[in-house]
């Protein structure tokens, strides 16, 4: 029998390596600026186009590299971070496989210039799958910039699986969070299409978290810091008041890098118990320092998930450690067991047993006669005289002159006002009272009889479909109710998410939206879609920009349908809510006048009909 086993080429082997590595453009960007931080940076710039796919280019003012460095970066396992197998249980460092620059380098074309600060002159290579094409002297700065152009040009397979502009743009200003995040002194810069995205100066880190979120989060953090033998943390949450259901501002982050840790993540949320809704989730910008021996980061090929030696220990301490900065800062409340002096038994009244009070009444006194008499302080004194009560009383039962005819002109001319409840979440008709037809159950369901037996509905997801189609009618149509405000809503947004809004301001405008200004940080609205309270405003675009960052369609029916249900989900009566049967019966009419009555828009059953047979069933 043939031999079946050979050796793959130095190529092939470099492509299934990126496999690994470079999942997308965010990859890139990734190992390239954390190659960046390990060569002592101070300043660091990244351009991007076309969310990657066409040019990645990190510019850092770090060490540089020689000539022979700079050519053997891109082989296979060649790294200047670890000699031994010892050397991965103490890491202080980002890279150190010797991966991430030959994987790229196999599925890109790279352009490398760098100089260290001692020669006179720097060194320009270019490489295209793993082959280089040129290598000659350049003058170049001090430092090192790294051009990564066509993403995935031999791999078209792995290009077409690439989502779209918006989404991976997305990615990579996660990636750019996290490293700027971890490392406040350095300055950052990323450019998007020739526009600034970020700006970001030296600064520490309470500064740079406000920097890359927005200045109105300096107001929500609590500061957090605790150092134990075992760990130490510093950093901050968010108060309880602004967690959001969305997963966007969480955190962690171990010797300056950035991992991924539900257990933890537990540890924070067991923290805040009892202080956020259900559903809802706390944001946390959280730095540990552990023992570099005592973890283990070799277990991912991306490095963000950590083995922990003591994860039991680590977790109560991160648990103990957020409680008590909610405490201290007055954000949970707690118990005070210092004495309240004002409670203390005085000295001279120790041995006194206490006697009970005695209460002295005169049964004689009787507050309806003609002359009564008290004593007060030992003086008495005489009332003057009233008439009885019943005097009060007198003629009541006689008919005064004129009093009928009186009555008769004065209530004749009477208008009687009743308060009319307004702001109804459904329109009610004027129809007769025929009996109950439909009733709650826990404040979730809606039943209705039927011929054939029960009807039950749900009420949040039969108001996600009304709601939806309407609202995907107004889009297409170009027609919504919007209601003016006589003061404007102002919000602050990130960069990013504020980018984000003005790619659908015009399909927002077209559910009753009106935008004053959307620039910089700065988010003004003039008018709201109808029937929308203005406090839910900001909760609504947060659960729309959430959504439309965690899923961006290419297509504009498609956004709009997406935006359709977003805002449907966040507009539905809620579960729990009490509905008249005014409000029942129009919910059940407007769902059966859509073209879709029994799914919701995410597909979830909205009705079940109960046939009489089955409970005839029951009972046999």
């Amino acid at each position: 029998m043939a031999d079946i086993i050979q050796l793959l080429p130095d190529h092939v082997a470099n492509q299934i390596a990126a496999g690994e590595v470079v999942q997308r453009p965010a990859s890139v960007v990734k190992e390239l600026l954390e190659n960046a931080i390990d060569a002592g940076a101070e300043d660091i710039k990244l351009v991007v186009k076309d969310a990657g796919k066409t040019l990645i280019q990190i510019i850092d003012n770090g060490k540089g590299m020689s000539v022979t460095d700079a050519r053997l970066c891109f082989e296979r396992h060649a790294t200047s971070k670890i000699k031994s197998a010892e050397d991965l249980f103490n890491l202080h460092t980002k890279g150190f496989r010797g991966e991430a620059l030959a994987s790229i380098a196999a599925i890109a074309h790279v352009e490398l210039k760098t100089k260290t600060e001692d020669s006179t002159i720097g060194t320009h290579i270019t490489i295209e799958g793993s082959t280089v094409t040129s290598q000659e002297a350049a003058v170049v700065p001090t430092g090192t910039t790294i051009s990564v152009k066509n993403l995935f040009y031999n791999i078209p397979a792995r290009r077409n699986f690439l989502k779209s502009n918006p989404v991976e743009t997305r990615h990579i200003i996660d990636e750019f969070h996290r490293v700027a995040l971890a490392h406040p002194q350095v300055a950052f810069t990323m450019i998007h299409n020739g526009s600034d995205v970020f700006n970001l100066p030296s600064s520490n880190s309470r500064q740079r978290i406000v920097n890359v979120f927005g200045g109105k989060t300096n107001e929500k953090l609590v500061p957090v810091t605790e150092e134990t033998e075992i760990v130490k943390v510093e950093g901050f949450v968010l108060k309880p008041e602004y967690a959001k259901k969305s997963r966007g501002e969480q955190f962690f982050f171990v010797n300056d890098r950035f991992i991924k840790s539900a257990y933890l993540n537990h540890a924070v949320s067991a923290a805040f118990e009892g202080l956020v809704k259900d559903g809802t989730h706390p944001g946390y910008f959280l730095f540990l320092n552990v023992d570099p021996h005592s973890i283990d980061i070799n277990i991912h090929p991306t490095k963000t998930e950590i083995k922990f030696d003591d994860e039991h220990s680590i977790y109560a301490m991160l648990r103990a450690t957020i409680k008590h900065s909610l405490g201290q800062f007055s954000i949970a409340p707690v118990i005070d067991f210092n004495k309240d002096m004002g409670f203390e038994t005085p000295y001279e009244y120790s041995k006194k047993s206490p006697v009970a009070p005695t209460i002295e009444v005169d049964s004689d006194f009787n507050p309806f006669q003609n002359s009564p008499s008290a004593k007060h302080g030992g003086a008495s004194y005489k009332k003057e005289k009233t008439p009885a009560w019943e005097s009060l009383y007198v003629g009541l039962k006689e008919d005064p002159i004129g009093a009928n005819n009186f009555k008769d002109e004065a209530t004749s001319s009477f208008i009687f006002e009743s308060e009319e409840v307004t702001g109804s979440l459904f329109a009610s008709d004027d129809t007769k009272d025929e009996g109950q037809l439909t009733f709650q159950i826990q404040n979730k369901y809606i039943v209705s009889s039927i011929r054939s037996g029960m009807l039950v509905i749900h009420q949040n997801l039969a108001h996600q479909r009304v709601l939806y189609e309407e609202l995907l009618k107004n889009m297409t149509l170009q027609e919504a109710v919007s209601q003016q405000l006589l003061f404007p809503l102002q919000f602050q947004f990130s960069k990013p998410k504020v980018a984000l809004l003005q790619t659908i301001k015009e399909q927002l405008e077209f559910t009753g939206f009106n935008f004053s200004e959307i620039k910089g940080e700065k988010v003004e609205i003039t008018g709201i879609p109808a029937n929308v309270l203005e406090s839910s405003i900001e909760g609504i675009l947060e659960q729309v920009l959430s959504d439309i960052e965690n899923e961006v369609p290419d297509a504009g029916f498609s956004q709009n349908d997406l935006l359709a249900k977003s805002l449907a989900k966040s507009l539905a009566v809620k579960s729990g809510t009490s509905m008249s049967r005014q409000e029942q019966e129009h919910l059940i009419n407007q769902l059966f006048a859509c073209k879709e009555p029994s799914v919701s828009p995410s597909n979830k059953p909205v009705l079940l009909t109960l046939e009489a047979a089955d409970f005839d069933k029951k009972f046999m």
